[in-house]
């Protein structure tokens, strides 16, 4: 069986899904592989009922960089000093 969803994404053009069965993805597994290179997802459902979606692999935003955020964070110096006990009574420890 064999059948188009169309879904309507608002912050992305409409994104076109075909759902198969679990028998016609176990049959074409690299046809349905090739679609998803291309751009395609595709719903394996069981019973008619959707259980995964493949989905191309998301590419990496890039190396990470140490320090890249140097000056932008700021750590008092008494931030591991004890809670006052104002804190600790409504606490209940």
């Amino acid at each position: 069986m064999q059948r188009r969803l169309d879904s309507a994404s608002p912050l992305v053009h409409s994104l076109v899904m075909r759902a198969v069965n679990v028998h016609e993805a176990k049959t074409h597994l690299s046809r349905l592989l090739a679609q998803v290179e291309r751009g395609e997802q595709v719903v394996i459902q069981r019973a008619g009922k959707p259980i995964a979606r493949l989905v191309p692999v998301g590419r990496r935003a890039g190396a990470r960089q140490l320090g890249r955020d140097r000056g932008k964070l700021f750590i008092s110096e008494d931030f591991d000093a004890p809670l006052p006990e104002r804190i600790l009574a409504w606490r209940g420890t």
